[in-house]
């Protein structure tokens, strides 16, 4: 079950991940951000720096999927 995340937080997520955002599931454990495929490796930065700082500062894990 997943449900839409507060605006709130989909402002942070575009502000960390510095690409536009279609848009943000939340399940119990995880954040599911749909980011178009062209967008998806400055996302995810080098080696992965850039998601990671971003889980580390929402507190959950995020899964980036190709819209």
């Amino acid at each position: 079950m997943s449900w839409m995340v507060d605006e709130q937080t989909v402002e942070k997520l575009r502000t960390m991940l510095s690409v536009p955002i279609e848009r943000v599931e939340e399940n119990p454990e995880e954040l599911v951000v749909y980011i178009k495929k062209d967008q998806i490796a400055r996302a995810i930065g080098s080696g992965g720096a850039v998601v990671r700082s971003a889980e580390l500062i929402l507190g959950k894990k995020l899964v980036l999927k190709e819209v």
